[in-house]
């Protein structure tokens, strides 16, 4: 992986979404990761909220943020683990048009490297959802460090080679532009 200088780095729209049932924006030390690590990188915190461990309140934020046109990519922490209070997979995959299974295994190799065998305890998802790209990472400070510096910073930036998602999101919604063909039913 290079970085092409000669290109313009894009910014881009992030929301980042703590799910918690004992966070606030003042405590939330994994959120404000995210947030410090994505402005420093230069994207643009689009929006940040916490939400409880609720399938219906979940879907409901990320539902409104995948509508929402500012919002390239929704970062999702905390509820990947497998408590019964742990429900962001539960709540955030059915939205996925298409699943990201190369993000969970990146994310448990970087993790096998600093916890060990412990990374099967997380759930860490991604997937796209309309012109949307979510990652859904662990709920805590060193998880999101990890997820962001390892994976994140460089598929989010314009400038990585050999490929990166900035370049492809013109394309993510072309399945539904696509003229269908002559004698197809709907």
């Amino acid at each position: 992986m290079a970085l092409d200088k000669t290109k313009t780095f894009v910014p881009l729209n992030i929301a980042v979404l703590t799910i918690s049932d004992t966070r606030a924006l003042e405590d939330d030390k994994s959120g404000a990761t995210l947030a410090d690590r994505l402005t420093s990188a230069g994207h643009i915190l689009a929006k940040r909220e916490i939400v409880t461990d609720d399938i219906e309140a979940i879907r409901a934020v990320v539902k409104s943020w995948i509508a929402d046109t500012g919002v390239d990519a929704i970062i999702t922490t905390g509820g990947t683990g497998f408590t019964g209070r742990d429900v962001t997979p539960e709540a955030i995959e059915p939205l996925f048009e298409k699943r990201m299974d190369g993000f969970s295994i990146a994310f448990h190799m970087l993790s096998h490297a600093k916890i060990g065998a412990s990374t099967i305890q997380s759930r860490a998802t991604a997937g796209t959802a309309g012109t949307t790209f979510i990652f859904c990472l662990p709920g805590s400070p060193g998880a999101c460090r990890d997820g962001w510096d390892g994976i994140l910073d460089a598929q989010l930036d314009y400038r990585t080679r050999p490929c990166n998602f900035v370049e492809i999101m013109p394309r993510l919604d072309e399945h539904l532009r696509r003229p269908k063909a002559k004698g197809t039913s709907t």
